[in-house]
């Protein structure tokens, strides 16, 4: 990335945390996806899960979660949460958008060019391997790296999305505290109706945050 636009975007991201630790700073309006559910039953949900360690981290590849797919017409699943997330979102007749602003949940920050947007899975690829999706079909992982219709896939911040990376709770949560309530409930949801499991750190952090709703 040019230096140029490494400082920008520092500046950009600094004043967004400056103006939240001084409650200036008011959430824009943005679309949500789909099915979190309520703090009981994301509670209930994630009682429900089973508790076991990772396994199976050495085989795992990327490549063996297809995506992303073509959802409608010319757009694939990036394009299509990019419409979904952002406001006054024009996308060109490859289904690039050319013009628009994002609202990271994550940290709090806007972005108006698409290329510092990435497209999230709340619960990473490498996570959902280890909990329980090394056993799926390929139809199955393909599915689940493209889902439109629970809380799996987010418009955040790249270089917060970098940082999180393959990680679960218990070793990264969003930067933005007032969001990890959120950020839970959509995680337990993902693995609940994946039937995926939970290590103990996973549910002791994941019970932590719930206790912020």
């Amino acid at each position: 990335m040019p230096v140029t636009r490494r400082i920008t975007r520092a500046v950009v991201a600094a004043t967004a945390a400056v103006a939240v630790a001084v409650g200036l700073l008011a959430v824009p309006a943005s679309a949500t996806p789909p099915n979190i559910p309520s703090y009981s039953t994301a509670l209930s949900r994630l009682n429900s899960l089973t508790v076991a360690a990772e396994s199976h981290q050495s085989s795992y590849n990327r490549n063996l979660f297809p995506h992303w797919i073509t959802i409608s017409g010319s757009c694939n699943t990036r394009e299509e949460v990019l419409k979904r997330d952002g406001r006054n979102v024009v996308v060109n007749s490859s289904c690039y958008p050319t013009s628009g602003s994002w609202y990271s949940p994550f940290d709090g920050a806007t972005w108006t060019d698409p290329a510092d947007v990435d497209i999230d899975h709340m619960v990473p690829l490498a996570e959902a391997w280890r909990s329980g999706a090394w056993s799926w079909t390929t139809a199955r992982r393909q599915t689940y790296a493209n889902d439109l219709g629970g809380p799996e896939l987010w418009a955040v911040t790249d270089n917060v999305n970098q940082a999180k990376g393959d990680k679960d709770p218990a070793s990264w949560q969003p930067p933005l505290a007032s969001f990890r309530c959120t950020y839970a409930r959509a995680w337990i949801q993902a693995k609940w109706y994946y039937g995926l499991t939970v290590d103990s750190a996973e549910k002791s952090a994941l019970s932590s945050m719930l206790a912020t709703c």
